[in-house]
This record gives C-alpha cells, sequence and structure tokens, in this order.
C-alpha cells in the first residue's frame, strides 16, 4: 500500500534513465531489442508513472515518452556516473530515481525504494537496490538530488558508478524482474520467458 502511495500524486521525484553505452557484450543496440512487441527502452518507459517527468541521458531516439528531456554527458561516452552527474543538472525535483535503460522491469521497483527513502533518516541520501545475486546496483536506486551533486567529482567521466554508494544510503531487496538487466542476447532471453 506504501509503494502505491509512493506511485501516486508524488511531485518530488524526476526518473533519470540512462540510455547511452555501447552494447558491446549484446552485439547490438540493446535498448532497441524487442521484448514483447516493444523496445527494452520503452518498456521501461512505459512502466513509469505518466505524470513523473522524465530525463534520458543519451542520443536522441524516438520513445513513448514524446515529453522525455533529452540530455547528453560533454564529451559522450563518459560512462553511467558522467550520465548520473548530467542526468542530475536536468532534475528541478528533490528526489531522483536512476535507472538504467537496459532494465526493463525495473519501473515496478521504484516506488518501493521512494518509500525506502522516505522512511529513512534524514541524513540517508539514497535507496539502492539489491538483487538477487546481492549485488547492490547503484544504477537502480532514488537519490536526493542536492546530496548527489555536492558527492559527484568536478568532472564524472569514466568515473565508477559504485562511487555513488559512498553516500549514506539504505538497501532495498529487489527480487526477481525488476532487478535485472540486458548485458547479453541470453539475458534478453531470460526476461522474455521469466517477464
Amino acid at each position: 500500500m506504501a509503494d502505491e502511495r509512493a506511485r501516486e500524486g508524488r511531485e518530488d521525484v524526476t526518473v533519470v534513465v540512462l540510455a547511452g553505452g555501447g552494447s558491446t557484450r549484446f552485439g547490438t543496440d540493446k535498448l532497441a531489442a524487442d521484448l514483447g512487441g516493444v523496445t527494452v527502452l520503452d518498456h521501461l518507459l512505459g512502466g513509469l508513472p505518466a505524470h513523473w517527468p522524465v530525463v534520458l541521458v543519451g542520443p536522441r531516439r524516438d520513445t513513448v515518452r514524446s515529453d522525455a528531456v533529452w540530455v547528453r554527458e560533454d564529451p559522450p561516452g563518459g560512462g553511467p556516473l558522467a550520465g548520473v552527474a548530467t542526468g542530475a543538472e536536468a532534475v528541478h525535483t528533490a528526489l531522483m530515481a536512476v535507472v538504467a535503460g537496459d532494465m526493463p522491469h525495473a519501473a515496478a521497483a521504484v516506488p518501493r525504494l521512494l518509500t525506502a527513502l522516505d522512511e529513512a533518516r534524514p541524513e540517508v541520501a539514497a535507496a539502492v537496490a539489491v538483487d538477487d545475486d546481492a549485488h547492490v546496483n547503484p544504477l537502480l536506486a532514488v537519490y536526493r538530488v542536492a546530496a548527489v551533486r555536492e558527492a559527484l567529482p568536478a568532472s564524472a567521466h569514466d568515473g565508477p558508478a559504485k562511487r555513488l554508494l559512498r553516500l549514506p544510503h539504505t538497501e532495498v531487496r529487489v527480487a526477481g524482474t525488476p532487478g535485472r538487466d540486458v548485458d547479453t542476447p541470453d539475458d534478453l532471453e531470460r526476461l522474455r520467458r521469466d517477464g
């Protein structure tokens, strides 16, 4: 019930979707790969509440969210931490949910992360997902925007995304498909089968 309240009527959250990257292990553009008749990226975007603002970091493409703001790190190809930094600059809300664009079912986890951050002490700056393999994922998390802006280095280019875990955070178990990404064609096949 609290997760549903986290979804409805909130005006304090923007979703930053990392939609760049080279898809080197996948072999082709994994965000454009078909999953249930839509692209991997559109599967994610379609699961987000329509009234939440979305910032997409990466090269512009057509998506189901024509209202999304597109930004690009400078120089392009700086990695996920640079993407988060660039996305944070475009956010005008107190909170931002960061989601990797190759996590098609991750929208289901965002309300739970929001609830966890709402219930945390004020000094906690983030609620971060932990997947079935016990990996803490800074690219599926909700952050206090001011804390992220303050913590990021002057140049986040090629910095490790795990740097975000230096922020005081709470960890939230995200089981099953919402915590899984698409790195390889086998990953996509598993999501087609299990999703």
